[in-house]
Protein backbone atom coordinates (compact mmCIF):
# COMPACT_ATOMS: atom_id res chain seq x y z
CA UNK A 1 0.00 0.00 0.00
CA UNK A 2 2.91 2.34 0.60
CA UNK A 3 3.99 1.98 -3.02
CA UNK A 4 0.44 2.72 -4.20
CA UNK A 5 0.44 5.93 -2.15
CA UNK A 6 3.78 6.95 -3.63
CA UNK A 7 2.45 6.28 -7.11
CA UNK A 8 -0.63 8.45 -6.60
CA UNK A 9 1.39 11.27 -5.05
CA UNK A 10 3.98 11.17 -7.82
CA UNK A 11 1.30 11.04 -10.51
CA UNK A 12 -0.58 14.10 -9.24
CA UNK A 13 2.64 16.05 -8.75
CA UNK A 14 3.67 15.21 -12.31
CA UNK A 15 0.21 16.21 -13.57
CA UNK A 16 0.46 19.58 -11.84
CA UNK A 17 3.95 20.00 -13.28
CA UNK A 18 2.64 19.29 -16.78
CA UNK A 19 -0.15 21.88 -16.46
CA UNK A 20 2.23 24.49 -15.07
CA UNK A 21 4.77 23.85 -17.82
CA UNK A 22 2.07 24.24 -20.47
CA UNK A 23 0.87 27.55 -19.01
CA UNK A 24 4.41 28.88 -18.63
CA UNK A 25 5.16 27.98 -22.25
CA UNK A 26 2.15 29.83 -23.64
CA UNK A 27 2.12 32.98 -21.50
CA UNK A 28 4.31 35.94 -22.53
CA UNK A 29 5.46 36.84 -19.00
CA UNK A 30 9.04 35.64 -19.26
CA UNK A 31 10.52 39.14 -19.24
CA UNK A 32 8.80 42.26 -17.92
CA UNK A 33 10.01 45.83 -18.20
CA UNK A 34 12.02 47.04 -15.19
CA UNK A 35 10.87 50.16 -13.35
CA UNK A 36 14.20 51.62 -12.24
CA UNK A 37 15.77 55.08 -12.39
CA UNK A 38 13.88 57.48 -14.64
CA UNK A 39 11.67 54.62 -15.81
CA UNK A 40 9.83 54.30 -12.50
CA UNK A 41 6.73 56.07 -13.71
CA UNK A 42 5.76 54.90 -17.17
CA UNK A 43 2.56 54.65 -19.15
CA UNK A 44 3.64 51.52 -21.05
CA UNK A 45 4.75 48.15 -19.73
CA UNK A 46 6.24 45.63 -22.13
CA UNK A 47 6.38 41.86 -21.71
CA UNK A 48 8.20 39.24 -23.73
CA UNK A 49 7.65 35.52 -23.97
CA UNK A 50 8.60 32.60 -26.15
CA UNK A 51 6.00 33.23 -28.82
CA UNK A 52 4.93 36.88 -28.62
CA UNK A 53 5.66 40.33 -27.25
CA UNK A 54 2.91 42.24 -25.48
CA UNK A 55 2.41 45.85 -24.43
CA UNK A 56 0.14 47.03 -21.64
CA UNK A 57 -0.81 50.69 -21.54
CA UNK A 58 -2.04 52.68 -18.58
CA UNK A 59 -5.33 53.31 -20.39
CA UNK A 60 -6.10 49.58 -20.11
CA UNK A 61 -5.22 48.59 -23.68
CA UNK A 62 -3.40 45.31 -24.03
CA UNK A 63 -1.80 44.43 -27.35
CA UNK A 64 0.24 41.39 -28.34
CA UNK A 65 2.22 40.66 -31.46
CA UNK A 66 3.80 37.36 -32.41
CA UNK A 67 7.33 37.18 -33.68
CA UNK A 68 7.39 37.56 -37.44
CA UNK A 69 10.17 35.12 -38.32
CA UNK A 70 11.25 32.05 -36.43
CA UNK A 71 14.66 31.88 -38.07
CA UNK A 72 15.38 35.52 -37.19
CA UNK A 73 14.99 34.83 -33.47
CA UNK A 74 18.04 34.58 -31.19
CA UNK A 75 19.42 31.04 -30.77
CA UNK A 76 18.65 30.96 -27.06
CA UNK A 77 14.99 31.75 -27.71
CA UNK A 78 14.74 29.03 -30.35
CA UNK A 79 16.33 26.51 -28.01
CA UNK A 80 13.97 27.54 -25.20
CA UNK A 81 10.99 27.02 -27.48
CA UNK A 82 12.13 23.57 -28.51
CA UNK A 83 12.92 22.43 -24.96
CA UNK A 84 9.61 23.62 -23.53
CA UNK A 85 7.60 21.99 -26.30
CA UNK A 86 9.47 18.70 -25.85
CA UNK A 87 8.93 18.92 -22.09
CA UNK A 88 5.17 19.34 -22.52
CA UNK A 89 5.01 16.45 -24.99
CA UNK A 90 6.95 14.16 -22.65
CA UNK A 91 4.71 15.16 -19.75
CA UNK A 92 1.58 14.23 -21.71
CA UNK A 93 3.15 10.90 -22.64
CA UNK A 94 4.19 10.34 -19.02
CA UNK A 95 0.61 10.87 -17.83
CA UNK A 96 -0.66 8.24 -20.27
CA UNK A 97 2.08 5.73 -19.44
CA UNK A 98 1.82 6.20 -15.68
CA UNK A 99 -1.96 5.76 -15.83
CA UNK A 100 -1.48 2.33 -17.40
CA UNK A 101 1.10 1.24 -14.85
CA UNK A 102 -0.34 2.42 -11.53
CA UNK A 103 -1.84 -0.10 -9.13
CA UNK A 104 -5.13 1.80 -8.87
CA UNK A 105 -5.95 1.07 -12.53
CA UNK A 106 -7.03 -2.21 -14.08
CA UNK A 107 -4.92 -1.90 -17.21
CA UNK A 108 -2.27 -4.61 -17.62
CA UNK A 109 -3.61 -6.27 -14.46
CA UNK A 110 -2.66 -9.89 -15.35
CA UNK A 111 1.01 -8.95 -15.90
CA UNK A 112 2.06 -7.49 -12.54
CA UNK A 113 5.75 -7.26 -13.42
CA UNK A 114 5.08 -5.49 -16.72
CA UNK A 115 2.65 -3.12 -14.99
CA UNK A 116 5.29 -2.16 -12.45
CA UNK A 117 7.83 -1.48 -15.19
CA UNK A 118 5.33 0.69 -17.06
CA UNK A 119 4.80 2.80 -13.93
CA UNK A 120 8.57 3.20 -13.59
CA UNK A 121 8.79 4.28 -17.24
CA UNK A 122 6.14 6.93 -16.60
CA UNK A 123 8.18 8.23 -13.68
CA UNK A 124 11.29 8.41 -15.84
CA UNK A 125 9.37 10.41 -18.46
CA UNK A 126 8.14 12.85 -15.81
CA UNK A 127 11.68 13.29 -14.53
CA UNK A 128 13.04 13.90 -18.02
CA UNK A 129 10.28 16.41 -18.79
CA UNK A 130 11.03 18.34 -15.60
CA UNK A 131 14.74 18.43 -16.38
CA UNK A 132 14.11 19.72 -19.90
CA UNK A 133 11.79 22.44 -18.60
CA UNK A 134 14.34 23.48 -16.00
CA UNK A 135 17.01 24.23 -18.61
CA UNK A 136 15.33 27.14 -20.49
CA UNK A 137 13.92 28.59 -17.27
CA UNK A 138 17.34 28.69 -15.62
CA UNK A 139 18.98 29.91 -18.82
CA UNK A 140 16.53 32.81 -19.24
CA UNK A 141 16.77 33.72 -15.55
CA UNK A 142 20.55 33.94 -15.77
CA UNK A 143 20.36 36.06 -18.92
CA UNK A 144 17.81 38.48 -17.44
CA UNK A 145 19.81 38.95 -14.25
CA UNK A 146 23.07 39.39 -16.15
CA UNK A 147 21.53 41.96 -18.49
CA UNK A 148 19.89 43.87 -15.63
CA UNK A 149 23.23 44.50 -13.92
CA UNK A 150 25.02 45.46 -17.10
CA UNK A 151 26.36 49.00 -16.42
CA UNK A 152 26.28 50.42 -19.95
CA UNK A 153 22.66 49.49 -20.68
CA UNK A 154 19.90 52.09 -20.51
CA UNK A 155 17.20 51.59 -17.90
CA UNK A 156 14.44 51.42 -20.51
CA UNK A 157 16.14 48.34 -22.03
CA UNK A 158 16.33 46.42 -18.78
CA UNK A 159 13.92 43.64 -17.91
CA UNK A 160 12.99 41.80 -14.75
CA UNK A 161 12.00 38.22 -14.09
CA UNK A 162 8.45 37.56 -15.20
CA UNK A 163 5.78 35.39 -13.62
CA UNK A 164 6.22 32.67 -16.22
CA UNK A 165 9.77 32.03 -15.03
CA UNK A 166 8.61 31.42 -11.46
CA UNK A 167 5.78 29.23 -12.70
CA UNK A 168 8.13 27.31 -14.98
CA UNK A 169 10.60 26.75 -12.16
CA UNK A 170 7.92 25.45 -9.80
CA UNK A 171 6.45 23.22 -12.52
CA UNK A 172 9.83 21.75 -13.37
CA UNK A 173 10.48 20.93 -9.72
CA UNK A 174 7.05 19.33 -9.40
CA UNK A 175 7.70 17.17 -12.46
CA UNK A 176 11.09 16.13 -11.10
CA UNK A 177 9.63 15.26 -7.70
CA UNK A 178 6.70 13.37 -9.20
CA UNK A 179 8.96 11.35 -11.48
CA UNK A 180 11.29 10.55 -8.59
CA UNK A 181 8.38 9.28 -6.46
CA UNK A 182 7.12 7.05 -9.26
CA UNK A 183 10.59 5.62 -9.79
CA UNK A 184 10.98 5.11 -6.04
CA UNK A 185 7.73 3.15 -5.86
CA UNK A 186 8.91 1.01 -8.76
CA UNK A 187 12.22 0.28 -7.00
CA UNK A 188 10.39 -0.68 -3.80
CA UNK A 189 8.17 -3.10 -5.70
CA UNK A 190 11.16 -4.62 -7.47
CA UNK A 191 12.48 -6.11 -4.22
CA UNK A 192 9.22 -7.81 -3.27
CA UNK A 193 6.16 -9.22 -4.92
CA UNK A 194 3.87 -6.53 -6.28
CA UNK A 195 1.00 -8.88 -6.86
CA UNK A 196 0.41 -12.36 -5.49
CA UNK A 197 3.84 -13.68 -6.25
CA UNK A 198 5.44 -16.80 -4.87
CA UNK A 199 8.46 -15.17 -3.35
CA UNK A 200 10.14 -15.86 -0.05
CA UNK A 201 9.22 -19.53 0.44
CA UNK A 202 12.44 -21.34 1.38
CA UNK A 203 11.73 -24.69 -0.21
CA UNK A 204 12.12 -25.58 -3.87
CA UNK A 205 9.16 -26.44 -6.02
CA UNK A 206 6.76 -24.21 -4.02
CA UNK A 207 3.82 -22.72 -5.83
CA UNK A 208 1.17 -20.48 -4.32
CA UNK A 209 -2.37 -21.71 -4.74
CA UNK A 210 -5.14 -19.11 -4.64
CA UNK A 211 -3.23 -16.75 -2.40
CA UNK A 212 -3.27 -19.24 0.52
CA UNK A 213 -0.82 -21.83 1.68
CA UNK A 214 1.14 -23.61 -0.99
CA UNK A 215 2.21 -27.21 -1.42
CA UNK A 216 5.39 -28.69 -2.72
CA UNK A 217 4.88 -29.78 -6.28
CA UNK A 218 8.32 -31.22 -6.96
CA UNK A 219 8.07 -34.73 -8.32
CA UNK A 220 9.69 -37.20 -5.87
CA UNK A 221 9.23 -40.95 -5.82
CA UNK A 222 9.25 -42.63 -2.42
CA UNK A 223 10.32 -46.24 -2.53
CA UNK A 224 9.94 -48.85 0.16
CA UNK A 225 13.45 -49.78 1.29
CA UNK A 226 12.25 -53.25 2.22
CA UNK A 227 11.40 -53.96 -1.41
CA UNK A 228 14.83 -52.78 -2.58
CA UNK A 229 16.85 -55.20 -0.45
CA UNK A 230 18.16 -58.04 -2.58
CA UNK A 231 17.85 -61.60 -1.40
CA UNK A 232 15.58 -64.52 -1.24
CA UNK A 233 12.92 -62.82 0.87
CA UNK A 234 12.26 -59.95 -1.56
CA UNK A 235 9.62 -61.77 -3.57
CA UNK A 236 7.83 -63.10 -0.51
CA UNK A 237 7.77 -59.67 1.13
CA UNK A 238 6.34 -58.05 -2.01
CA UNK A 239 3.77 -60.85 -2.25
CA UNK A 240 2.79 -60.38 1.38
CA UNK A 241 2.49 -56.62 0.85
CA UNK A 242 0.14 -57.10 -2.13
CA UNK A 243 -1.96 -59.62 -0.18
CA UNK A 244 -2.30 -57.33 2.81
CA UNK A 245 -3.18 -54.34 0.56
CA UNK A 246 -5.86 -56.32 -1.27
CA UNK A 247 -7.51 -57.55 1.91
CA UNK A 248 -10.71 -56.41 3.49
CA UNK A 249 -9.88 -52.69 3.16
CA UNK A 250 -7.95 -52.49 6.44
CA UNK A 251 -4.56 -51.83 4.75
CA UNK A 252 -1.88 -52.98 7.11
CA UNK A 253 -4.36 -54.15 9.74
CA UNK A 254 -4.11 -57.40 11.59
CA UNK A 255 -7.10 -59.07 9.87
CA UNK A 256 -5.64 -59.08 6.35
CA UNK A 257 -3.43 -62.18 6.71
CA UNK A 258 -3.30 -65.19 8.99
CA UNK A 259 -0.26 -65.09 11.22
CA UNK A 260 1.97 -63.30 8.71
CA UNK A 261 4.11 -60.33 9.58
CA UNK A 262 2.83 -56.97 8.51
CA UNK A 263 4.41 -55.40 5.49
CA UNK A 264 6.99 -52.72 6.19
CA UNK A 265 5.55 -49.20 6.17
CA UNK A 266 7.19 -45.95 5.05
CA UNK A 267 7.02 -42.80 7.06
CA UNK A 268 6.44 -39.43 5.31
CA UNK A 269 9.45 -37.87 6.98
CA UNK A 270 11.79 -40.24 5.19
CA UNK A 271 12.32 -42.72 8.05
CA UNK A 272 11.05 -46.24 7.50
CA UNK A 273 10.19 -48.78 10.09
CA UNK A 274 8.85 -52.31 10.20
CA UNK A 275 5.56 -52.83 11.88
CA UNK A 276 5.40 -56.11 13.68
CA UNK A 277 2.17 -58.01 14.23
CA UNK A 278 0.45 -57.49 17.60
Amino acid sequence: MASAGLELTGFFLGLLGMLGTLVATVLPYWRTSAHVGSNIVTAVESMRGLWMECVYQSTGAFQCETYNSMLALPPDLQASRALMVISVALSVLAVAVATLGMQCTVCLEPAAAAKSRVAGAGGALFFTAGFLALIPVSWTTHEVVQTFYQPGLHNSMKFELGQSLYLGLASALLSLLGGALLCTSFCQEGGGARGNGAGGYPYPGYQAAGGGGGLRTSSQTYRNPALQVGGANTGSRAHGLSRSAGGGGSGYGGNATRGSKKAPGYDVTGLWRLKSGG
